[in-house]
């Protein structure tokens, strides 16, 4: 996931963030199918640790989607991030 597929939450998701996490909005184009999304998001919570907490379907047939990962800081970095 791109962050040129990054997108701007709905106003209601906004309201129930906490700062525990860490919180990504995701736009699906209405060309990505159903499986093609739940592979993409299966992978996103297999290697990075993200989690599926919201997803709205338009009548175009693109989603929005939010995910979520607890916040982790080893010695100032990101569990994720390898040290150079």
């Amino acid at each position: 996931m791109s962050a040129a597929g990054r997108g701007r939450m709905p106003a209601s998701w906004e309201v129930e963030l906490s700062d525990e996490y860490e919180w990504i909005p995701l736009r699906l184009p209405p060309d990505v199918t159903r499986i093609s999304a739940s592979t993409r998001l299966s992978i996103e919570a297999e290697y990075r640790g993200w989690e599926l907490t919201r997803v709205r379907l338009y009548t175009d047939g693109s989603r929005r989607v939010l995910l979520r990962r607890k916040k982790s800081r080893v010695n100032g970095h990101t569990a994720d991030q390898p040290e150079l």
